[in-house]
Parts: structure tokens; C-alpha cells; sequence
């Protein structure tokens, strides 16, 4: 993407008019944005953005230690950025569209409750490829926590199903082994048969399209928005979301916060203690609901 860079840079300097400096300041920013989404994200495509990227490239610049002036500089220079390339018509959204100031960064994430899970996972129709496909890949979604481009990118060799894991590879290219459960186990062991009568070995991506094909980030991102409004869930919900839930609703459980840590491949403990502020603030609508002198 280096080279709509520049095309963005001569698009600010020409026809925006601004300063050398202010250019200059914008370039960098746009600079590093764009070397964590290839090293950090797998992310080379402007289409593959999405909002989750951005979100997570503001957290990094949290955990570096960035102030909240810094990193909501950042974050205009990469929404200028994103609109530019959506006026060029080089990308189809901006993932940044939903973003409503600089402090977006700081929400808290949108969780769907177990009853809503249920909803989701129920919505795929086990009578068709598509189903038995669409109802392993948000199974394992929900029971694994994985990234996007974790899910796009898992090969059948990666997948452990009499163990019950597995491996995928996350950010900085780390490996690691995520147990999946029962659930996950047998919608993957349907699919896997399904998958071979209907696709062959011709590729090791374990999640194929109707043409035999891995799926794309973008086009994993719409399969989970076209199943959400199935299911009559209101929310604005993204992969992400279930990765989101999965942390969330295993911390609600009772699970140790380093185990959570591990299996969502996080670097750093104080990224997964947001899960923790998720559940106080769930604790408090339930007080606030239920207590009679609330």
C-alpha cells in the first residue's frame, strides 16, 4: 500500500494546500501505519482494512506508551487516509466510517451475551456445504477467540480434532495452540467430510469459498454482518466480536486472566484486562436493573 502513500501525500500538499510541516507530520504518521498493518496484521491490500485494525494499531500505540494527544493524531491522519483512498474509489468502505471522535479507541468493546451467541451459531442450516461451512467457521470463531486473519489463514494440518486445538499463527508471526471444545470439534469434523467430497485436497486452507478458494478478510467480515441480522442481533458486530465474547464470557466464568491472555495471543497482560472492565460494566447494568434500591 506504500504506493498510495504517496498519492495521498501529493494529495495534501496539492490540493489540500497544507503546510510542509503538517505534510510531513501526516506522511510519518501514515508510514507507520501502514508498516504494523503488513508486519503486524498480514494486511498489503487497502480493501482488507478493517475497523479492527485500526483499532488495534491505536492500542499498540497505547502499549508503547503513546499519549492520548499522540494517538489521536494518529488517528486523524489515518481517517484522512482512509478517506482519500474511498474518494479515489481504491477501496469500497472506510473503516473508520463508524469511528465518531478521536477517543473512539478507548470504548470499551461490544460483546454479544450468551443468549445472543446462541442466536448467531444457530442461524447457519447444516443441509447444505455453505451451512455446514458457515456454521464450523463461527463455532470456531467464538470457541477459539481468533483473529480474522487468524481464521483466513489456518491450514487442515493446523487443526487437531482428537485433541481438540488448534494452531494458529497471530501477530509477529507467533504460534500457538488454542483448545477449540466439543462444539467446535464436531461442526469441524462434519466439515472436514463435507470438504473433502466437495472441494478435494487441491488447497490446505482449511475454510474455502464456493470456488475453492481461502477467504478473504473482507469476505469473512461480510459473512459474519449477513449473520447477525439473521439472527435479529441489533448490535454492530464484526469477527471481532466473538473474539471479544469469547475473552469476555470466559472471564465471567471464572477463568484466570493469564490463561485468557495466552489464548488470545496477547503480548501484553493490560491489552486482556480490558475484558475485565467489560464484565464490572456488565455487573453494574445487572445492579442497576435488579437492585431495588439502585
Amino acid at each position: 500500500m506504500l504506493e498510495y502513500r504517496q498519492l495521498f501525500v501529493d494529495f495534501i500538499t496539492v490540493e489540500r494546500g497544507l503546510s510542509r510541516r503538517t505534510v510531513a507530520a501526516y506522511s510519518l504518521d501514515i508510514s507507520k501505519y501502514l508498516l504494523y498493518l503488513a508486519e503486524q496484521a498480514g494486511v498489503t491490500e487497502p480493501n482488507d482494512v478493517v475497523a479492527e485494525d485500526v483499532v488495534d494499531y491505536l492500542l499498540y500505540l497505547k502499549d508503547r506508551g503513546l499519549s492520548s494527544r499522540s494517538i489521536a493524531r494518529h488517528l486523524s491522519s489515518i481517517r484522512l487516509f482512509h478517506r482519500y483512498l474511498l474518494s479515489e474509489k481504491v477501496v469500497e468502505q472506510d473503516p473508520t466510517a463508524d469511528f465518531d471522535s478521536p477517543g473512539t479507541w478507548r470504548r470499551l468493546p461490544t460483546v454479544l451475551s450468551p443468549s445472543e451467541v446462541e442466536r448467531l451459531l444457530a442461524v447457519p442450516r447444516p443441509d447444505s456445504f455453505r451451512g455446514v461451512r458457515d456454521a464450523a467457521i463461527l463455532e470456531v470463531m467464538y470457541s477459539a477467540g481468533l483473529r480474522v486473519s487468524e481464521v483466513t489463514s489456518i491450514t487442515v494440518d493446523r487443526v487437531n480434532l482428537k485433541d481438540g486445538h488448534v494452531r494458529c499463527r497471530g501477530k509477529g508471526d507467533k504460534e500457538r495452540i488454542v483448545p477449540i471444545g466439543s462444539a467446535a470439534t464436531a461442526k469441524l469434523l462434519r466439515y472436514l467430510e463435507a470438504r473433502a467430497r466437495a472441494k478435494g485436497a487441491a488447497c490446505d486452507v482449511l475454510f474455502l469459498t464456493r470456488l475453492g478458494r481461502g477467504f478473504t478478510r473482507r469476505g469473512l467480515w461480510k459473512l459474519v454482518k449477513e449473520f447477525a441480522r439473521s439472527a435479529g442481533i441489533e448490535k454492530n458486530i464484526t469477527p471481532h466480536t466473538l473474539r471479544h465474547s469469547f475473552a469476555t464470557h470466559l472471564l465471567e466464568g471464572g477463568a484466570d486472566l493469564r490463561a485468557v491472555q495466552e489464548m488470545l495471543g496477547h503480548a501484553d497482560i493490560s491489552t486482556t484486562q480490558i475484558y475485565t472492565h467489560v464484565g464490572q460494566d456488565r455487573l453494574k447494568q445487572i445492579h442497576a436493573e435488579y437492585h431495588p434500591r439502585a
